[in-house]
């Protein structure tokens, strides 16, 4: 899943421990989500929309790897 949660948070002067205190997850969580190597519960990814004041499609893209099962 690609994100751009890096980029909507460096626009809007947030830190990244600024937004993992408000979603109350660790900075490495956050990290993590940026780099594309953690991918986040519903419930984070919706915490994290709603700080950033987004809407989730704004922020979360599915890719088409994302669409296979095993």
């Amino acid at each position: 899943m690609k994100n751009k949660v890096k980029i909507t948070r460096l626009t809007q002067n947030i830190s990244q421990t600024e937004l993992a205190e408000k979603t109350g997850v660790s900075r490495q969580t956050i990290y993590s989500v940026e780099q594309g190597r953690y991918v986040p519960s519903t419930v984070l990814a919706l915490k994290i929309c709603s700080v950033l004041d987004k809407r989730v499609e704004d922020i979360f893209e599915l890719e088409p790897g994302d669409w296979e099962t095993e």
